[in-house]
């Protein structure tokens, strides 16, 4: 039976052969033969959440950029501020060797003088590499008591051909006496303007506290000394902190 379907020619005469291709017409063959086109619905549902999802990420990072340079430009501020706050502070407490600025006009005048201390105040003047006056104290040392006041002079001269705005910083050694010297007049954090080859002189009045004697710390200092430094003034110049060097 095998043997004579096997001989039996497929397709073999017109008749069987025209039905062979009618049955490759058939619904079934066309199934086989032709894909199924592609369903457009789910594409493009799944394109509006793509292009969803895309809007809602940029929505994200612009508000992420958003928050970063906010805080970059309060990080400027802060920094452009906290070398005038510092400065402030070091002045209302004597950190870091500053001379305390201002004074109680009450104190001055009804405080007393500690006769048995006496003090020996130095002073020393500097000037930034690049500025060109000519910086000095007028006199090297004076003699003090606490809660006696006492004037002081610096002489600064611009020895060159064109005007040149010079500013100050000022410390005091030893640094925990800092709090204790008080300025009532200075020229510190003050420009000063000096045209070709002018001169001036530059008074310092001040006082030590009475309770610099009632402190142990200060039980074996005898010596303060006041120091100025002159910088040109220019835009962007950052002075030194307080009490600090400048480099």
């Amino acid at each position: 039976m095998l043997f004579q379907l096997l001989r039996t020619p497929l397709c073999g005469s017109p008749a069987v052969f025209s039905g062979c291709v009618r049955s490759l017409r058939c619904t079934p063959c066309r199934t086989l033969l032709h894909k199924p086109p592609p369903q457009s619905r789910g594409l493009k549902t799944r394109s509006k959440k793509t292009r969803s999802q895309e809007e809602e990420w940029r929505s994200r990072n612009r508000t992420l950029l958003t928050y970063i340079a906010a805080a970059g430009v309060g990080m400027i501020g802060l920094s452009y501020a906290a070398v005038p706050l510092y400065r402030l502070y070091c002045q209302a407490t004597g950190l870091g060797g500053t001379a305390v600025a201002g004074h109680d006009a009450d104190q001055v005048e009804t405080m007393e003088p500690v006769k048995d201390r006496i003090l020996k105040i130095t002073f020393n003047a500097d000037t930034h590499a690049s500025m060109q006056w000519n910086f000095r104290p007028q006199q090297s040392e004076i003699y003090v008591v606490p809660g006696e006041t006492a004037l002081a002079f610096y002489r600064a001269k611009n020895p060159t051909n064109k005007p040149i705005i010079g500013i100050s910083t000022y410390n005091v050694v030893p640094y925990d006496a800092g709090q204790y010297f008080n300025k009532i007049q200075c020229f510190c954090f003050e420009e000063q303007r000096l045209n070709p080859h002018e001169e001036v002189d530059m008074p310092v009045f001040f006082y030590i506290d009475p309770e610099f004697d009632e402190d142990p710390r200060m039980a074996r200092v005898d010596t303060i000394t006041l120091s100025y430094t002159f910088f040109e003034a220019k835009e962007g110049q950052k002075l030194p902190l307080p009490g600090y060097s400048y480099s």
